[in-house]
């Protein structure tokens, strides 16, 4: 029997959105349909951070470290950090190494009584700023005085790196989900997350639609179902295994 020899099929944006109006019992009419629907889209890409690790939004970077500075910006883009080492020697084929610094929390870090401490960094504080614009002239917020721009998450080390070594700060981030539309149609999930996405965002179309209220319990179900395959998928598949730490009393 012959077949179609190819595996290219992906929905772009207005189908994934035609696909989940026909899903909650309506059609895509009009222009303010689209644009309800790529805000619900959005929405939807954003819980979908807050469940837990995306695979395809894992991306790595790093950070040359300056003698004397401890804290460093991040990515806007940046939900989380993952994974982070400190390099040494970096590109250097003979010395480069990586070694383990460890993630403390904004108490541990508050309570290091020398925070200027300097030499190679072993720990550092994750602040998981919003990444939120504001206007030049203050912060609604905390009320200071800054310049017009992004407030970025950031590091900071500790140790602070010191002034005869040179470290490069090595990290493995989650990203955000691309946003919908904005002139492109192609979506920013691996092709196993499409029925998903078409299912989720039926959920939540049909929850601003009078009509289709009565099919909510269904779509809800049906999305948890299509989330769970989804995500079950989307895992890392190495082995691994768990080893107890033994102490001993004397």
């Amino acid at each position: 029997m012959t077949t179609t020899g190819t595996t290219a099929f992906n929905p772009d944006l207005n189908d994934i959105v035609e696909e989940a109006f026909e899903r909650a019992g309506s059609q895509l009419r009009s222009g303010y349909d689209m644009r309800t629907a790529r805000r619900s889209l959005n929405l939807l890409t954003i819980e979908w951070a807050n469940r837990g690790i995306n695979l395809w939004t894992i991306e790595s970077g790093s950070i040359p470290m300056v003698a004397g500075t401890a804290t460093y910006s991040l990515p806007t883009d940046t939900i989380d950090l993952i994974e982070h080492v400190i390099r040494t020697n970096d590109g250097s084929t003979s010395l480069q190494s990586d070694i383990t610094i460890s993630r403390i929390s904004v108490d541990t870090y508050a309570s290091i009584p020398a925070k200027l401490n300097q030499g190679r960094p072993i720990q550092v504080w994750v602040n998981r700023q919003s990444a939120q614009t504001y206007p030049s002239g203050g912060n609604s917020t905390t009320g200071l005085t800054q310049p017009a721009g992004v407030t970025p998450p950031t590091i900071t080390v500790w140790p602070v790196p010191n002034v005869s070594s040179t470290y490069t700060f090595v990290y493995w981030r989650l990203r955000r989900i691309q946003d919908a539309g904005n002139g492109i149609n192609t979506q920013d999930i691996p092709f196993r997350f499409v029925t998903c996405m078409a299912a989720g965002l039926a959920y939540y179309l049909a929850q601003k639609i009078p009509e289709s209220r009565p099919n909510i319990p269904f779509l809800q179900a049906e999305y948890e179902r299509q989330w769970m395959l989804a995500s079950e998928e989307d895992r890392e598949k190495a082995a691994f295994r768990f080893v107890p730490r033994v102490g001993y009393m004397r």
